[in-house]
């Protein structure tokens, strides 16, 4: 299905012809025979994201042809895991040291009943931000099928990973995510098409088992012991997006 060869910290992930659809760094779609995830240093601060993906592939002897795909995160690519089912196969890397936490049973409720909107600190007074996180954690996936997915099942098997993903990370670390999460999605144009990516299609179904088994191994690759940051382990890197907003009818 794919061809996954690690090298110096960084793992390709080849299959010759390959349309992408990729939320990060750079993202968008794209057509090509690989797409890469690399690990960053402790510390990195760099913005020349570009020409450092460059520098890396070179020096790991991979050669880059257009403008591949490209992830970036904190964790060693000794803890990255596959998992395949039917025509579906994901990727993941797994760091819990920045979660992205989104409280709901625990969110006052006004006293009227309806929402109210709170303008409060996501965590410790800092607010959320757009620019880059503090500290690589992140959670990253790619996931591909031999199937031609329709335009519409490519970006919806972006919500389907995303959302298996979440479930699994609130079943074993409290959290949904990190502040830093990206997914890859590949498919085929050549193969059979699949106009639908849904939890109920076969695609969908068999992505939501890859990502869940994939995401458990990564995690248990990294954290051994299973002391998990997050939450319960006092994580000092992450955010909590405790404010209100104002709920109205359309």
């Amino acid at each position: 299905m794919f061809e996954a060869t690690v090298r110096d910290d960084v793992l390709r992930l080849r299959r010759p012809g390959t349309r992408w659809l990729s939320t990060g760094w750079n993202g968008g779609r794209s057509r090509g025979a690989a797409a890469y995830n690399v690990t960053v240093p402790e510390g990195f601060e760099r913005t020349d994201l570009g020409e450092y993906r460059d520098e890396r592939l070179a020096r790991a002897g991979f050669e880059r042809k257009n403008d591949p795909p490209t992830l970036f995160t904190g964790v060693a690519m000794e803890h990255a895991r596959g998992a395949r089912r039917g025509a579906v196969v994901a990727y993941a890397t797994a760091g819990l040291s920045n979660p992205a936490m989104l409280p709901v049973d625990s969110v006052r409720e006004a006293a009227d009943g309806a929402d109210a909107v709170a303008d409060g600190p996501e965590r410790d007074g800092e607010t959320a931000s757009e620019g880059p996180p503090r500290r690589p954690g992140t959670v990253n996936l790619i996931v591909g099928t031999t199937r031609r997915l329709a335009d519409g099942a490519a970006a919806n098997l972006v919500a389907v990973a995303a959302e298996a993903k979440a479930a699994t990370l609130l079943a074993t670390a409290s959290a949904p995510g990190t502040t830093s999460d990206a997914v890859v999605i590949a498919d085929d144009p050549d193969g059979e098409p699949a106009a639908f990516s849904g939890s109920a299609t076969p695609v969908g179904a068999a992505a939501r088992v890859c990502v869940r088994d994939a995401v458990r191994a990564s995690l248990r690759s990294r954290y051994p012991d299973g002391g998990l940051p997050g939450p319960a382990g006092d994580a000092e890197h992450g955010v909590v997006a405790d404010g209100r907003a104002e709920v109205f009818d359309p």
